[in-house]
């Protein structure tokens, strides 16, 4: 009899810190809850809590709206802490100008911790596909793995 390709054993998780709700910011709420993991949403003064509440390293940040008002800030603040996993939806071009922005406020090693655009480019377009992609992304950083296919791994 072959061993099963998955392991019982419990996995420490972080919690997952959702901001802005939106389509995409429930389905990654779903998805978590379906892979076991801990996820808050945050709606009512984000910027708040994440002044309050400091991530771990295995807790994850991710904005899913790039047009959040305090974004450079709730960034700033997690990536100078510890979460291990810190992503921002967005375009490329967004990204650009996000990057730039950071700059000032955050050093080069702490920057490169920064996942904009968010997820595995799997090419999936609803939010759905995208909370898949960003979770899919959330968990291979918490494994310490890029995210590639399983052939090659």
């Amino acid at each position: 009899m072959s061993e099963q390709p998955w392991s019982d054993d419990p996995v420490p998780t972080g919690r997952i810190v959702v901001v802005t709700d939106n389509p995409i910011a429930r389905a990654i709420l779903g998805i978590a809850d379906t892979v076991g993991r801990s996820a808050l949403l945050l709606s009512d003064d984000p910027m708040a809590w994440i002044a309050e509440n400091s991530l771990g390293a295995a807790d994850s940040l991710v904005l899913c709206d790039h047009d959040e008002p305090d974004a450079v800030a709730m960034l700033t603040i997690a990536l100078a802490g510890e979460a291990g996993y810190v992503a921002m939806m967005g375009s490329r071009r967004r990204a650009a100008t996000l990057f730039a922005d950071l700059e000032t406020y955050v050093d080069e090693q702490n920057l490169a911790r920064l996942h904009v655009p968010a997820g595995l480019n799997i090419g999936g377009r609803s939010p759905g596909d995208i909370a898949l992609s960003v979770m899919a992304e959330l968990v291979a950083v918490s494994h310490g793995r890029s995210g590639g296919p399983m052939r090659t791994a």
